[in-house]
């Protein structure tokens, strides 16, 4: 099993801006689930505390690395990520792992 989490930085934007980023980006990416293959699970944390210096984060799981790779080009994520979170970010982090 392979885990893939992503953290987000927001570029600067007004709160009520920031709340719908956050909140369409949520809907985007959860909606992914059951759509993909080999794609287990994916929630999107955006209620992070006031002691985080991230604003948001990807805690998705997957079959394989193969299917980590499939997902990353399949259509329905690129239509995701590029309508709801690439153009609102600052700084994107990554971390892949095998569990």
């Amino acid at each position: 099993m392979v885990k893939h989490i992503i953290l987000w930085k927001l570029k600067e934007t007004d709160p009520t801006a920031a709340a719908k980023i956050k909140s369409d980006a949520k809907r985007e990416l959860e909606a992914l689930n059951g759509k993909i293959d080999g794609l287990l699970s994916i929630k999107v944390v955006t209620d992070a505390l006031a002691s985080s210096n991230a604003d948001m984060m990807l805690d998705s799981c997957f079959e394989s690395a193969e299917a980590l790779a499939g997902y990353q080009v399949h259509p329905l994520h690129k239509a995701a990520a590029n309508g709801y979170v690439r153009p609102f970010v600052e700084v994107r982090l990554c971390l892949d792992f095998e569990e």
